[in-house]
C-alpha cells in the first residue's frame, strides 16, 4: 500500500483539488496499485514527525498556505530523505523558494506573493496564468520526457506567479535542473536528477482526470513510491 500524503489545504471549489482524488485513482487504477491519499493541512504540520508516515507527498496547489513553514518542512524533509516528491503551482514556486534557501544558501530568498523583502525567486508573472493553457517544452533525456514520451505538451495553469528570469542563471549552477519551459523561455518545471522522484512543474498536470486521462506525473511518482 502506498500511504501520500496530499499537502496543502483543501478547498472544494479549487479546480486542481477536485482534479487531485480522481489523478490519484486512475493512476493506481493503472499501476494496479492500492493508495492511500491523506489531505494534510499545512497548519498541521509542526515537525517532522507529522511526516513519518508517509511514502510520498504531493505540495498540491493553493498558496499561500494556511502555514508556510508546514509546506517548506515538508518539501525540505522530502528532498533530504530521497522520498518521492511531486509539487505543481503553489508547490512548484515553494520548492523553488525551499532549494534557493536551504541548498543555495539563500537565506532571505522569498516569494513576491508573500514577501516584500530579501530576494524574491518567485515574481509575478508577466501574464496572468489564472485558468489558462500553455504550450510546454521539455528537456530530453529527464523525468518529465520519460514520463510523457515526449518533449513537447500542452498542460494547465492557475497563477499568477513564476521564477523571477533574474534568478535563473545562478540556479543553473545547482543540480536542481530546469527541465521544462514555455514558448518564450520561462521556467515551467524542475527536478532533482539524483533523487529517488522530485519533481515540481509551474502546470497543473493533475487536471488531465478531468478529462478522464492519465497524469503521467501522477502515475510516475505513485511508481516510484511503491
Amino acid at each position: 500500500m502506498v500511504r501520500l500524503a496530499l499537502v496543502g489545504d483543501y478547498r472544494a471549489d479549487a479546480v486542481s483539488h477536485q482534479a487531485i482524488p480522481k489523478a490519484i485513482t486512475l493512476a493506481a487504477h493503472f499501476l494496479n496499485l492500492d493508495v492511500t491519499p491523506h489531505w494534510l493541512p499545512t497548519a498541521a504540520i509542526t515537525d517532522r514527525h507529522a511526516l513519518l508516515d508517509y511514502d510520498a507527498f504531493w505540495l498540491i496547489p493553493g498558496s499561500p498556505y494556511n502555514n508556510d513553514d508546514g509546506a517548506f518542512l515538508t518539501l525540505r524533509y522530502a528532498r533530504e530523505n530521497n522520498i518521492p516528491f511531486l509539487g505543481s503551482c503553489g508547490g512548484f514556486q515553494y520548492a523553488i523558494v525551499e532549494y534557493a534557501r536551504n541548498v543555495m544558501g539563500w537565506s532571505d530568498a522569498g516569494h513576491a506573493e508573500t514577501d516584500s523583502g530579501g530576494r524574491l525567486v518567485i515574481a509575478p508573472l508577466t501574464c496572468s496564468l489564472v485558468e489558462k493553457n500553455g504550450d510546454i517544452v521539455i528537456e530530453p533525456d529527464t523525468l518529465l520526457a520519460r514520463a510523457y514520451g515526449r518533449t513537447e505538451i500542452s498542460e494547465g495553469y492557475h497563477c499568477n506567479y513564476g521564477v523571477n528570469a533574474d534568478f535563473v542563471a545562478d540556479l543553473k549552477r545547482y543540480p536542481l535542473r530546469i527541465t521544462a519551459y514555455d514558448r518564450e523561455g520561462d521556467v515551467r518545471a524542475v527536478e532533482l536528477p539524483d533523487h529517488k522522484f522530485y519533481a515540481a512543474t509551474l502546470f497543473q498536470s493533475e487536471r488531465a482526470a478531468l478529462r478522464n486521462e492519465l497524469s503521467p506525473l501522477v502515475v510516475e511518482l505513485l511508481r516510484a513510491a511503491s
